[in-house]
């Protein structure tokens, strides 16, 4: 209560409940299915609901959803989110807007979860949203976001999605002009080891100028999520909708610019890929993928500028993206795996399979190489290896003559022999010599050569937007 009274901001759950229920603007909807009335509960236990909430409904029963909000396909869902959040929204408007609206901010909160079964072994997730006006009368704004529940018994997972349900309303109500802060403050009274945040969107007036995709990458560097999806038109996407039920070939690098060679490895390892009789006749989810790590390399901090510019040219290609806290290999391929039970596929260069066998990159496990590998390559997942060839004086190094430490040849030699490695034969020679740090050396140093080394939509961008440097020509 200090703290109301000081005026600081709360990080309370009681606090943050009791705030929004003293201040005279916010009058709405709190609707939930499955999981308990958790949200509303916090603000009927701290007092003063009757200011705040216009009604709290539960519909457990599946007929009994279908008859309020239509019916669905599935009722944990980002489309069984929105029919809730936009039908309960346009009802406060219609009924209350005439008498309240000259007074009242109208908002409606919904949340749809399952939490941990009596039986357990089900996924503990859900998706959770609030669409509210900033200012009386005024359009509405809506967040969404997709958590997972990380507690082992249900209650404590029913405590989170109470905390984590009060921590989106107050940021939304008072924090909706710093969606940094916003998101920041969703960890109020939690830990990461509790709640896993792998999506938000933010829309509407109020949010015109936030780009999701940062926000998405503000959820991995705070620890919220290990990994943010985006699409090539620039939406973001929550990672085990898009990944279930299809097989999944990524490929890592800087994309610093993408260049023709990011390209063809793509392109040539899904060839490869789909003749996997696993994989045959399957739609094949090819991904690009930055780590965190990557993105760290230049500062303490990710250079925004800079990873929009990536992101902008991966989307130029169509690509889907992934950004990931996940600089081990086992660690991206163990996240992908809990997602899908089909085939998984790595690209990576020549450089960096042999940098794969460094035992320094696998320290941090109490079996080093042996037990990385091992958790790496089970399911049958396969590298998939592009040449080198750096200049035409170089000899062409393949997956097939690649040489390691010595102790460490055996190794390499017994997961070639069994097929974890696969040449990717059919490249293009003349994408070779092809390197990402070239095409940036060229660009600051205005020779236009640099754009014959990337597809034409990315130069197109570049020049466009000045990334990297780019300085246009001056006008005679």
């Amino acid at each position: 209560m200090a703290e109301l009274m000081a005026g600081a901001d709360p990080t309370d759950t009681h606090q943050k409940a009791l705030q929004i229920n003293l201040d005279p603007r916010w009058y709405g909807t709190i609707a939930e299915i499955g999981a308990g009335q958790e949200v509303a509960r916090w603000f009927f236990r701290v007092g003063g609901a009757a200011g705040t909430v216009a009604k709290s409904m539960s519909a457990y029963d599946m007929a009994v959803s279908d008859a309020v909000y239509g019916k669905a396909e599935r009722y944990v869902s980002s489309s069984r989110l929105q029919g809730m959040l936009d039908k309960e929204f346009a009802l406060n408007v219609e009924r209350l807007d005439a008498e309240r609206g000259d007074d009242n901010c109208f908002f409606a909160f919904a949340d749809t979860v399952v939490a941990r079964s009596f039986r357990g072994g089900n996924e503990c997730h859900g998706w959770m949203g609030v669409k509210f006006q900033a200012q009386q009368h005024d359009e509405p704004s809506q967040i969404v976001m997709h958590v997972r529940m990380l507690d082992v018994e249900a209650w404590l997972q029913q405590e989170a999605l109470g905390i984590i349900g009060v921590n989106l309303l107050y940021g939304a109500f008072f924090h909706h002009h710093e969606a940094d802060k916003l998101i920041e403050s969703l960890l109020d009274r939690l830990t990461t080891g509790r709640i896993e945040i792998d999506m938000i969107e933010f829309r509407g007036i109020e949010f015109r100028r936030v780009d999701n995709r940062l926000m998405a990458l503000k959820l991995v560097q705070v620890g919220l999520s290990g990994v943010a999806m985006f699409g090539p038109n620039r939406e973001v996407l929550q990672p085990s909708e898009v990944l279930r039920k299809h097989p999944v070939l990524v490929e890592r690098d800087s994309f610093r610019p993408p260049t023709h060679v990011n390209l063809d490895m793509l392109e040539t390892a899904t060839a490869r890929f789909s003749e996997d009789p696993a994989v045959a006749g399957k739609q094949v989810l090819a991904l690009t993928e930055i780590t965190m790590r990557n993105l760290l390399a230049g500062g303490a901090d990710v250079d925004r500028r800079d990873f929009i510019a990536r992101a902008d040219l991966l989307a130029a290609c169509g690509m889907t993206t992934l950004i990931t806290d996940y600089f081990d290999y086992y660690r991206l391929a163990a996240y992908i795996a809990e997602r899908t039970k089909e085939r998984i596929g790595i690209v990576m260069g020549v450089p960096s399979l042999i940098d794969l066998f460094d035992e320094k990159n696998h320290a941090q496990l109490p079996g080093g190489i042996l037990e990385s590998f091992g958790r790496l390559f089970k399911n049958d997942l396969k590298l998939y290896v592009y040449p080198m060839k750096p200049s035409a004086d170089d000899e062409l190094k393949t997956v097939d003559d690649i040489k390691v430490r010595p102790e460490l040849q055996p190794l390499y030699d017994y997961l070639w022999g069994r097929g974890s490695f696969v040449h990717l034969g059919n490249y293009n020679p003349e994408y070779l010599p092809i390197f990402s740090r070239d095409v940036l050396r060229r660009i600051a140093a205005c020779d236009d050569s640099w754009e014959t080394m990337v597809p034409a939509e990315v130069a197109e961008l570049i020049k466009k937007r000045s990334f990297f440097g780019y300085a246009r020509p001056e006008q005679d």
